[in-house]
């Protein structure tokens, strides 16, 4: 059975955090064709860095992200691999979204899993499809 730990040569880790990041002015423009056009490109950026995708929801108005990631990457580098791939090919194949001045905020949220177990994360992301 897969471990989900990473194993280098001479450490072993398991880094996963939990993301939130938002459309500029959190405009609900992350739906339809634009939902799964980002969903296609995170999964591809991720799989290209070696990262592991564990849970993913795209909101109207805000992307859930839930990842694993090397010890050598830091959660910002995460967010500035992430958001400025998707936003530059999105704002090339959405005419809508040209019209923003940019497609995402500055702002993110980032934590760690340690406080909160993982499944209590992946719950909490699964719960957010029920509220209004």
């Amino acid at each position: 059975m897969p471990t989900p730990y990473l194993h280098k040569n001479t450490s072993v880790s398991l880094l996963r955090y939990p993301f939130v990041f938002c459309p500029k002015r959190r405009r609900k423009v992350l739906t339809g064709n634009v939902a799964l056009r980002l969903k296609a490109l995170l999964e591809e950026k991720t799989a290209e860095l070696g990262w592991d995708i564990v849970t993913l929801d795209i909101m109207p108005d805000h992307v859930h992200l839930f990842l694993g990631t090397h010890p050598d990457v830091s959660p910002t580098q995460v967010m500035h691999a992430l958001k400025g791939s998707t936003s530059r090919v999105l704002r090339q194949e959405f005419q809508g979204l040209q019209t923003m001045p940019s497609l995402w905020t500055r702002f993110s949220w980032v934590s760690t899993a340690g406080n909160v177990s993982a499944e209590v994360i992946e719950r909490y992301i699964a719960g957010q499809k029920t509220r209004d």
